[in-house]
């Protein structure tokens, strides 16, 4: 098919058509195009972007990674059918637009907003004030010692509990408004995985797969679906009340996926799992969220690193740090420092020398125990660009030290997490 050129008319395009196309990454087009989130599809045609490009794009995202396969249906007879509306664009019937535009409200980018949430019971501020936001895409964490605000934070964005005062925005629609819309959305797993323990394990999915709207032929791919993610096959037929601790939770957690939810909200998703299900939850966790929006709390903070694009760290209520694991790791003391080890040295007589190159801001002494010495160079700035490490060879070189190791520190996040809800 041959390109569009733009027409020139300045009328806005309309919000219900093409809106698919928010979440296709042009990048072999001469400028890199993203469509703008909100329904202007506009650059895209200005660009001269082939439809046939669209085509392919439209149909990876929709078909190959399963994102909506209803979305791509009403998609496609309009690129075929080359149906333009009067500004030139690509157009779809008028009996579509309702539906249309219910599909369009899943291809969001912002997918949760939480705006100025609060919760008391009583005198009690359990949640303050807290802002955030998770994008499609994005795996949060929500980090915070016990009693900090996770859970009622969580309850709050579901429609558990309702907030005395603030916003939780789901898929473009109010939580306390319209309720009904956004937790459909939602796929939820709450703490302490709450169960029907008079049911084998494919009954219960079986219901959950009912109450979200899913029969027939449909239910048992759902139940099928979830319990190969969840690897629940050998306990298929088994009661829950038999279940392991372990099993519980996946079984739990597989009800949060039954409807394949664009939005996952985890209470703890690791909580009775031995080190082995711990490592398929995080992975699973970072499969999905390739597609997905996704938060999870925790006080674990080895899975932080392991399966989350950012993290907030929440104490007495509040948002205290915000970022992505590195970023927060970088606010680490120990972060950008160099570990020396040298064989055969004075402690005293290496502390004084290395002291005294300009980049490093201090050095303490870890061992001074011959015939090996430890010592640690902190850096007057943590974007050195291994300024740092440099000179300390150098002045390694002069002073005919034989070093044995030298590395450099990324910072340490449970150090951050210690210092940030222990600082008062």
């Amino acid at each position: 098919m041959k390109a569009i050129a733009p027409q020139r008319k300045t009328a806005p395009y309309p919000r219900p058509y093409l809106s698919v196309l928010k979440l296709i990454r042009l990048a072999n087009s001469a400028a890199e195009i993203v469509a703008v989130f909100g329904g202007n599809i506009k650059p895209a045609f200005q660009h001269r972007v082939p439809l046939t490009a669209i085509f392919e794009r439209t149909h990876f995202f929709c078909v190959e990674r399963r994102r909506n396969p209803l979305t791509a249906g009403l998609i496609f007879p309009a690129l075929f059918g080359e149906k333009l509306n009067e500004w030139g664009f690509l157009s779809l019937p008028i009996a579509w637009l309702s539906t249309w535009s219910r599909v369009s409200e899943l291809n969001l980018i912002e997918m949760i907003k939480v705006e100025n949430l609060s919760k008391e019971f009583g005198a009690k501020v359990a949640v303050d004030d807290v802002s955030f936001t998770v994008e499609r895409g994005e795996i949060l964490g929500f980090l915070g010692p016990n009693g900090a605000g996770k859970s009622t934070t969580m309850r709050m964005i579901t429609g558990y509990i309702p907030p005395t005062a603030g916003v939780a925005v789901v898929g473009n629609h109010d939580i306390i408004e319209n309720p009904i819309e956004a937790k459909r959305l939602i796929g939820y797993l709450p703490e302490s995985a709450p169960l029907y323990t008079d049911m084998t394990v494919e009954g219960f999915l079986g219901f959950c797969a009912e109450v979200r709207g899913i029969n027939g032929a449909d239910k048992a791919k759902a139940i099928d679906r979830a319990m190969e993610m969840c690897f629940l096959e050998q306990v298929r037929h088994q009661s829950v009340d038999t279940l392991s601790k372990g099993y519980r939770h996946r079984t739990c957690f597989a009800q949060s996926i039954i409807h394949d939810p664009e939005i996952l909200v985890m209470d703890e998703p690791t909580d009775g799992l031995d080190p082995n299900q711990k490592h398929e939850m995080r992975m699973l966790i970072r499969r999905m969220g390739q597609s997905k929006a996704i938060i999870f709390s925790t006080h674990i903070l080895e899975e932080v690193e392991a399966a989350c694009t950012r993290a907030i760290i929440i104490d007495q209520g509040k948002v205290v740090a915000n970022g992505t694991p590195d970023e927060l790791k970088n606010k680490s003391e120990l972060a950008g420092s160099y570990v020396v080890s040298l064989n055969n040295s004075e402690a005293a007589t290496v502390r004084d020398k290395l002291n005294t190159i300009v980049q490093a801001a201090k050095v303490t002494v870890i061992n001074d125990k011959a015939p090996k010495i430890t010592v640690r160079v902190f850096p007057k700035s943590k974007d050195s660009n291994g300024e740092l490490g440099q000179a300390i060879f150098e002045t390694a070189s002069q002073n005919n030290w034989k070093i044995s190791e030298i590395k450099k520190d990324e910072g340490r996040l449970d150090d951050v997490f210690r210092e940030i809800t222990l600082s008062e």
